[in-house]
């Protein structure tokens, strides 16, 4: 797991964490972010969030994705359409049966060089065999489990693969908050933030009860604070030469701060 170094950024990395997280965890825009830490007394601009998240974004995905759990054998695929500067384009997403996202592709088409891709890319990033596959009605499956020599089982049916269907929700609610995607690029990089972020406090929380809820999400901000640890140049570490800034606290608090201007 790589440290962070938010050297030359002004902000400390606490607030700079802070404004990814609600971006990513959340259904809301720059412009919301920006509300939302204006509340608490920080002037940060809807660019300056953008810009964060597309610096340390891919960062802290990559760390969260180091020690994240084996995923199941049993996967899902669901392809739905997605409208890119007017130009139609295919979100392909591969879910395990434990609701947890394995992949999200954005291709042009849905045929079997798109199905090939995923397929390749499932089983180069999952380094397991998968023993069940469920998709919908693309048949370009079959030719690529062929011509793979996937021998997992091989359910195609659509009413099945509602599993994987299900997890297109976020992204719908994304894709209209964010009033579309603006090029495919951009669209893949944020969707593999995003599913990263949604594996990781995914609790299932309508299958447990409270206190074993309450333990695993003090578990994932445990393991998010650690896939945030920040390092300076001199290879110290950064929040010890910071204020401790805490980004929940009234409004009325932040009088006691100031974020220094030459970080």
């Amino acid at each position: 797991m790589r440290k962070i170094s938010f050297d030359r950024h002004r902000f400390p990395p606490e607030l700079i964490i802070h404004a990814v997280w609600l971006y990513t965890r959340f259904t809301l825009s720059y412009r919301d972010v920006e509300d939302l830490l204006a509340e608490r007394g920080l002037d940060v601009s809807d660019q300056t969030v953008r810009r964060w998240f597309l610096i340390f974004g891919a960062q802290v995905s990559t760390n969260l994705r180091t020690n994240r759990p084996a995923p199941s054998d049993h996967w899902y695929l669901d392809e739905m359409v997605i409208v890119i500067r007017g130009k139609r384009h295919w979100l392909c997403r591969a879910v395990d049966n434990e609701g947890t996202v394995l992949d999200v592709l954005v291709q042009s088409r849905r045929n079997t060089k798109a199905a090939r891709k995923l397929m390749r890319s499932l089983l180069k990033k999952q380094e397991i065999i998968p023993t069940l596959i469920v998709n919908g009605k693309l048949r370009s499956y079959h030719a690529v489990f062929r011509e793979m020599r996937i021998t997992a089982q091989h359910v195609d049916n659509k009413r099945v693969s509602n599993r994987a269907e299900n997890f297109h929700q976020p992204v719908r609610r994304r894709e209209r908050k964010m009033q579309r995607f603006k090029s495919p690029g951009s669209a893949q990089r944020f969707l593999n933030v995003h599913a990263t972020t949604y594996n990781h406090f995914n609790h299932q929380r309508h299958l447990v009860n409270r206190n074993l809820f309450k333990k695993l999400r003090a578990d994932a901000f445990a393991d998010w604070k650690v896939a945030t640890t920040a390092v300076s140049i001199f290879g110290l570490d950064t929040t010890s030469r910071l204020h401790q800034l805490n980004v929940t606290m009234p409004r009325t608090a932040f009088s006691i701060f100031e974020c220094p201007s030459n970080i």
